[in-house]
C-alpha cells in the first residue's frame, strides 16, 4: 500500500473529525487570501508615478514585513491541528509495524494536501475579495486593477504556503515521540528568565536616547528614515523577545490571586507553555504596536501637511499611512483571531484527557471553556497593554507633539485594537472542548478501520 493512499484513507473527511478538518483547511484559506491581497496591494504601488513609487513601496515591504509574524503563527497553528488530529492514527500504524520513515511521509503528504486544498481556497477567496480591496483609495484614487497578481505570483504563494506546512509538519514530528505505547511524551518546559526583561528595558532606553538625537546621526532625510526603520524594526525584535516572560508573570499573579476554578485552571494553562501562549497572542502585540507608531507617524505628517495643497503625489501621503496602518491592523486580526481558533482547538485536543478526568470528577464543561477562554484572553490583554506602553515611549522623541495636537488619528487607531481584541475574543468560541471532545469520542468508539474502502 503506497504513502498517498495510506495518507488519504487516514486523511479523508470524516464526520469524527469535521470541525478541525474545515478549521485547518480554512486557515490555510485564509493565509493565502491574506497574502495575496496583500502583495496585490504592494502590487499596485507599482502602478504610481516614480516618486511616489519609492516612498509606497518602502512603506508597503514594511508592511509586509510585520505581516509575516501573524500570517506564519497562523498557518503553523493549522498545521498543528493537522497533525494532531492524526495522531492516534499515526500511533495505529507504529503499532501495525509501520516505520520512522512511513509515519514521516504519510504526515508530509497530509500536512500538504490539506495546505494545498486550502492554499487553493485562498486564491478563490482572494479573486472574490479583490473587487471590493480594489475599491481601497491611494492617491486620491481607487486601486482597481492593479490589484491583481501575475499568475506566476500566485502560483509562488501557494507553493510558498504548502511549504511551510510541509516544514510545520516536519517541526511537529521532532516534538512528537511516537511509539507503540504512546502518541507523544509531555515535557516540562523551561521559564522565562527575567534577565529577557532587564535586556529589553535596557534596550528600549537606548532607542529613547537614539530617537531623542537623532539629528546627530544625520541630517539627511534618507538616512533618518532607515535608522528609524531600523529602530523600531529592533524594537519588535527585543519587545518579543520579552513577551514569555511578560505572559509568565501575569500567569504567577494569576495564579496567586485565584479565587475560581476557571482562574485557577487558566493561570494553569498559561504557566504550562508560556512561549507557547505568547505565540498565540504575539500578532496582537505587534497589532498595538503598529497601532500607536502608525498613528503617531499618521498624526506627525498631517501636523507637517498643513500648507496648500501643491498637487503632487505627497499630498495623499499622511492619509494613505493612516489607510495603510487600519488595512494593516485589519489583516493582523482576522490572521490572530483565525490563529486563535485553530491553536485552541489544537490545544483542546492536547488536553482532552485533562479535560475528560475534570469533567469526571464533576467540573462542568462551561468552567473549563471559561478557563480556556482567560487562558488567551489574559496573554491578549497583555500583550496589547505591554506593547502599546512601550511603543508610546519610543515614539514621544519624535511624534510626541504631533499626538498631543493631532489626537483622533491616534484614537482612531486604537479604537481598531480594541474592536480587533473583541474580534479574537468571539473567534476562540470555535473550539469549545464539548464539541471538540464528542468528537474524539465519537472517533475512539468506532475505532479506525485502515483497510475501509
Amino acid at each position: 500500500m503506497n504513502t498517498v493512499h495510506l495518507a488519504w484513507m487516514l486523511g479523508r473527511p470524516s464526520a469524527t473529525r469535521g470541525t478541525s478538518q474545515i478549521l485547518t483547511v480554512s486557515a490555510y484559506a485564509m493565509v493565502g487570501a491574506m497574502l495575496l491581497v496583500v502583495l496585490g496591494g504592494a502590487y499596485s504601488f507599482t502602478s504610481f508615478e516614480r516618486e511616489a513609487q519609492a516612498a509606497y513601496l518602502s512603506l508597503a515591504g514594511f508592511a509586509v514585513v510585520l505581516l509575516a509574524v501573524p500570517l506564519m503563527v497562523l498557518g503553523s497553528a493549522a498545521a498543528r491541528l493537522s497533525a494532531r488530529t492524526q495522531d492516534r492514527a499515526l500511533s495505529s500504524l507504529r503499532l501495525l509495524g509501520a516505520t520512522g520513515g512511513q509515519i514521516r511521509g504519510v504526515s508530509l503528504v497530509q500536512a500538504a494536501g490539506t495546505a494545498l486544498a486550502g492554499a487553493v481556497a485562498g486564491v478563490v477567496l482572494y479573486l472574490g475579495c479583490s473587487p471590493l480591496v480594489a475599491m481601497i483609495r491611494f492617491q486620491g484614487a481607487p486601486l482597481g486593477d492593479a490589484i491583481y497578481l501575475p499568475w506566476w505570483a500566485v502560483a509562488a504563494a501557494v507553493a510558498v504556503i504548502v511549504l511551510l506546512a510541509v516544514l510545520s509538519s516536519l517541526a511537529g514530528l521532532r516534538k512528537l515521540i511516537i511509539t507503540p505505547l504512546a502518541v507523544a511524551t509531555r515535557q516540562s518546559v523551561p521559564v522565562p528568565s527575567w534577565i529577557r526583561a532587564l535586556v529589553t528595558v535596557g534596550s528600549v532606553a537606548l532607542l529613547y536616547f537614539v530617537f531623542t538625537n537623532i539629528g546627530m546621526v544625520s541630517q539627511e532625510i534618507g538616512t533618518i528614515i532607515a535608522v528609524v526603520i531600523l529602530g523600531f524594526g529592533f524594537g519588535l525584535l527585543i519587545l518579543n523577545l520579552a513577551g514569555p516572560w511578560l505572559v509568565a508573570t501575569v500567569g504567577r499573579s494569576k495564579l496567586k490571586k485565584a479565587a475560581k476554578p476557571e482562574q485557577l485552571l487558566a493561570a494553569r494553562m498559561i504557566l504550562e507553555n508560556p512561549s507557547e501562549s505568547w505565540r498565540q497572542v504575539s500578532g496582537v502585540a505587534m497589532a498595538s504596536f503598529v497601532a500607536v507608531v502608525g498613528g503617531s507617524g499618521a498624526a506627525l505628517m498631517s501636523m507637517g501637511n498643513g500648507q496648500e495643497p501643491t498637487g503632487s503625489w505627497f499630498d495623499y501621503l499622511p492619509q494613505d499611512i493612516l489607510t495603510g496602518v487600519l488595512l494593516t491592523l485589519v489583516i493582523t486580526f482576522v490572521c490572530v483571531a483565525a490563529s486563535a481558533s485553530i491553536s485552541q482547538s489544537a490545544s483542546t485536543l492536547d488536553r482532552a484527557d485533562l479535560y475528560d478526568g475534570l469533567h469526571k470528577l464533576g467540573m462542568g464543561y462551561e468552567v473549563m471553556n471559561a478557563a480556556r477562554t482567560k487562558s488567551l484572553m489574559i496573554p491578549a490583554l497583555t500583550a496589547s497593554i505591554g506593547f502599546a506602553i512601550a511603543s508610546v515611549v519610543l515614539v514621544l522623541p519624535l511624534a510626541g507633539v504631533a499626538v498631543l495636537l493631532k489626537p483622533l488619528t491616534v484614537l482612531v487607531v486604537i479604537l481598531a485594537v480594541v474592536l480587533g481584541l473583541v474580534l479574537i475574543r468571539a473567534s476562540i468560541s470555535v473550539a469549545n472542548p464539548r464539541r471538540l471532545l464528542a468528537e474524539r469520542v465519537a472517533g475512539h468508539s468506532r475505532g479506525i478501520k485502515i483497510g475501509e474502502g
